[in-house]
């Protein structure tokens, strides 16, 4: 099983990155799949996923409306569209994808696969 990250960097405040996550090992589109991010010296959080069962994506409340969470099963690939960032939404950002069919939180019990996770820096 492989995920693996791309499209992080540094931007402005108010600009935008989209990251990408293409997979391998396992049958992609069965499974759900999310990102989260940890910033500096904080712990581990979940910024979006997307129930397999029946589409419904689900997103924490400081990314409503800026981030966009979407998946292409052709390509076994998950993106995450961030625009209008801000100085708080730098951190290292991971990719995940979980054998459960519907996710009920962000608990990283639901999510046994993992990327190396790209750094997203934001500036003010």
């Amino acid at each position: 099983v492989q995920l693996v990250e791309s499209g992080g960097g540094v931007v402005q405040a108010g600009e935008s990155l989209r990251l990408a996550c293409t997979t391998s090992g396992f049958t992609f589109e069965a499974y759900s799949i999310g990102w989260f991010r940890q910033a500096p010296g904080k712990g581990r959080e979940g910024v979006s996923y997307i129930n397999v069962d029946d589409n419904s994506a689900v997103y924490i409340d400081s990314v409503k409306g800026r981030f966009t969470i979407s998946r292409d099963n052709a390509k076994k690939a998950m993106y995450l569209e961030m625009n209008s960032l801000k100085p708080e939404d730098t951190a290292v950002y991971y990719c995940a994808a979980s054998g459960y069919g519907t996710v009920w939180n962000f608990t990283s019990k639901y999510f046994p696969y993992w990327g190396q996770g790209t750094q997203v820096t934001v500036s003010s």
